[in-house]
């Protein structure tokens, strides 16, 4: 299907501009937009000074870091939907905000008569890169399916979860488990290890087994070299896991270990380690007194592109 639509852009960050360039590669005649304009300018494609001036595209992607940013960029003068005059058909946010904030922001594109879909993506941008990211999409069932060919050129696969804000909670969830397999996978790498066994030895292991996956072959090279290069940090999956819980308390749904997960995660953070959030590695390797060294092993991480 030929993608004709007139496109924008806001957020150009790692994983803006790795989604957005999917998109371009795609054939997609994109306009964007970055706070730190340099940044959008990278992609080679028309840049402009305010979100606002995206007000007359057909469909605005949006990818910002926090709930602060996604309001900032769509309300307001200079917002996607601050020119009364005019405004996008269709408003798609791929960012992992709270679920208030994005039911803010969908009351103020039905006020504006345009359509709002909640689509974050799971996926770092060497993921997204590699065509392996998939979106949770949630929100009116007409401007999905006529957004869908440009989730098909971003993710390997776009699902629609429902109405409303369900990809929201779709979204923590899975990062919520994420952080959980990264702290299984470190505290019984560490075990190994103690115990003799060589992590490359082990994690080759864990992945040709049944309890091995995509995941845990991607992460298996910073768990074997040390190479802890930012994906996710570990103040952004606390930041999620925070959300997370937030909604159990309001469902009244036990999480004992997410909750200690979480708290785990706080003392990675209090520790200063910096980087990746595989750095879960090395305070759990810290707390058994084990000191790692990297391997140096060539080591496959399932990644080969589509």
């Amino acid at each position: 299907m030929e993608l004709v639509a007139r496109v924008g852009w806001v957020g150009c960050g790692r994983m803006g501009s790795a989604m957005a360039t999917r998109l371009i590669n795609a054939g997609v005649t994109l306009s964007a937009y970055n706070r730190t304009r340099a940044k959008a300018e990278a992609l080679g494609v028309k840049v402009v000074e305010r979100p606002v001036d995206l007000a007359d595209q057909d469909i605005v992607f949006i990818m910002v870091s926090a709930s602060d940013d996604l309001l900032q960029v769509v309300s307001g003068p200079d917002g996607v939907l601050g020119d009364p005059a005019r405004a996008p058909r269709i408003l798609v946010d791929c960012s992992t905000v709270a679920s208030e904030t994005s039911a803010e922001v969908r009351a103020l594109a039905d006020a504006r008569g345009t359509a709002f879909l909640a689509a974050p993506i799971s996926g770092n941008p060497k993921v997204v890169a590699s065509g392996n990211s998939v979106q949770a999409v949630s929100g009116p069932r007409d401007a999905y399916d006529e957004v869908a060919p440009y989730f098909t050129a971003i993710a390997k696969s776009a699902v629609y979860t429902g109405e409303g804000e369900v990809a929201r909670l779709v979204k923590i969830c899975h990062n919520m488990m994420l952080g959980i397999v990264t702290q299984a996978m470190a505290e019984i790498t560490v075990l190994a290890e103690k115990g003799g066994v060589a992590r490359h030895a082990w994690l080759e292991f864990l992945n040709d087994s049944v309890m091995g996956s995509p995941f845990t072959r991607y992460k298996s090279p910073a768990f074997v070299n040390l190479d802890f290069t930012p994906t996710f940090t570990p103040t952004l999956l606390r930041k999620d896991f925070d959300l997370g819980m937030a909604v159990a308390y309001e469902h009244d749904v036990s999480m004992p270990v997410s909750a200690l997960v979480l708290e785990l995660v706080k003392a990675t953070i209090g520790a200063g380690y910096d980087g990746d959030f595989s750095v879960l590695l090395l305070e759990a390797a810290r707390a058994s007194g084990l000191t790692l060294e990297p391997e140096n092993v060539a080591v496959d991480d399932g990644l080969g592109g589509r």
